[in-house]
């Protein structure tokens, strides 16, 4: 999802076209879905039997989602259905196409240069390559070939290899990009209860997307050491910022700065962009009563920051319902419920949603 921002950014940007940023992340998200049902499939036998049984395949996807995801609003369902069966959001769906190819593409260089005499290898180089190739007229896809973009991408890359929770055992484990992925997709869950504007929706999204990107460079600071030391926290983001401004943003387009920062710099505050396009704080409240506009470009980051907590305490949930469990684990998530049992926000009830995973443990 990061690489697919990066190339729908170049055709705004570069292209003057007009992207369904809603429509490409909700995109994501059903894709997403639809793979977990499918399980890891790998994707040239993937989009053989897509080509092949597609129909049938996606009538099964929705069979068994149904239940899952009937209650989340009132058209998340049918949505769904009409992306996997019509042709709406072509240029989005071939963005979403492009991004899943170009992160194959990533981590196959890996892979192949530490394997290139293993059999069949060349021909799975070949087929990525040919891939790609169909998606040489989007100009992200001919700048991330040679252009400093691609370190961008290079240096994203490495939160997928960077394990959250590095000092307890824990299983499954997650990598920080999973994590990433987890509170944006919970941050656009929250938006559409809100009912919120097509701005806020993709602000959130992209907020919690973004939310640890500052730790590629200094890695995970874990909770503890940074409330060891009064004032600690505060140096902490200050280095993080600073490194942001001196290495991370550089690599990408000038034009695009404005709107990065607004998504990384005080991503837990909830804020609108007023008139005069400055930054104003703000509470989610606030932004339901008056300023749930695409005009006020607003951001809930308070409630990314519960989603933030949430994707925690799930983490926390799995690790000890699956026996691995340790006094670290135990004691975040009794913290994380009893900070958020009974939470309301802007008419969330999160301490419903922190109650179905509590464990109960003391």
């Amino acid at each position: 999802m990061i690489i697919a921002y990066v190339l729908a950014k170049f055709e705004e940007s570069d292209k003057k076209v007009e992207i369904n940023w809603k429509g490409l992340i909700e995109g994501g998200l059903f894709e997403f879905l639809h793979r977990i049902v499918l399980t890891d499939i790998k994707p040239p036998v993937f989009h053989k039997l897509m080509r092949r049984k597609g129909t049938e395949l996606n009538e099964w996807v929705l069979d068994q989602l149904q239940n899952r995801i009937d209650n989340i609003q009132e058209k998340f369902f049918e949505d769904v259905r009409t992306y996997l069966f019509t042709s709406i959001w072509p240029l989005e769906k071939k963005i979403l196409r492009a991004a899943h190819y170009l992160a194959t593409n990533w981590e196959f260089r890996i892979i192949y240069n530490l394997n290139k005499d293993m059999y069949g290898l060349e021909s799975t180089k070949a087929a990525i390559e040919n891939e790609l190739e169909e998606h040489i007229d989007l100009i992200g896809v001919q700048r991330l070939v040679s252009d400093k973009i691609n370190a961008f991408i290079d240096f994203v890359g490495q939160l997928r290899f960077q394990q959250r929770w590095a000092q307890t055992p824990r299983l499954p484990e997650t990598s920080v990009m999973g994590h990433m992925l987890v509170v944006a997709m919970l941050s656009y869950l929250c938006s559409i209860e809100l009912n919120a504007c097509t701005k806020r929706i993709v602000n959130n999204y992209f907020t919690g997307l973004f939310h640890d990107l500052p730790e590629v460079l200094t890695r995970d600071i874990v909770s503890p050491v940074k409330r060891s030391v009064e004032g600690l926290r505060a140096i902490i983001e200050e280095i993080e910022k600073e490194q942001f401004e001196e290495k991370l943003l550089p690599l990408l387009p000038s034009a695009w700065h404005k709107d990065f920062r607004y998504f990384i710099e005080d991503e837990f505050e909830s804020k609108i962009k007023t008139e005069n396009n400055e930054i104003k704080l703000v509470s989610s409240e606030e932004i339901n009563e008056s300023f749930n506009k695409d005009s006020y470009s607003p951001v809930d980051g308070k409630i990314i920051k519960i989603c933030d907590d949430l994707a925690a305490y799930v983490e926390t949930y799995f690790s000890i319902s699956h026996g691995i469990t340790s006094e670290t684990l135990i004691n975040a998530h009794n913290a994380l419920y009893n900070q958020y049992k009974q939470k309301k926000v802007a008419g969330i009830d999160f301490g419903e949603l922190f109650e179905q995973f509590n464990i109960g443990i003391k």
